[in-house]
């Protein structure tokens, strides 16, 4: 496959996730989100890699994918204390909570 094909899927799911983020009302799909657009990066930085002939876009790949990992577990440890402090899983409650 050419490098413009892989562009093109990357900016798609990056515009899907930008696009999840801005109208979703519940934070865990906020969340996936932010996940769609970090495989889009993951895609771009493979795609380049690949086509420059070196491991530096899969090395970058992998610590995108580990720096997710702990933003999936940190997000929904903030999702769970905010449903179990306010009962509702919506983002826009979430400045009830200000001091």
């Amino acid at each position: 496959m050419m490098l413009n094909q892989f562009l093109l899927l990357s900016a798609f799911l990056f515009g899907t996730g930008i696009y999840g983020v801005i109208t979703r009302k519940h934070t865990v799909l906020v969340l996936a989100s932010i996940e769609l657009m970090l495989v889009a990066v993951n895609i771009n930085l493979v795609a380049f890699g690949a086509t420059l002939n070196n491991a530096v876009g899969q090395v970058f790949a992998l610590f995108v994918l580990a720096i997710a990992a702990a933003e999936v577990g940190v997000g929904l440890a903030i999702v769970l204390l905010i449903y179990r402090n306010l009962r509702s899983a919506n983002p826009d409650d979430v400045n009830v909570l200000k001091g």
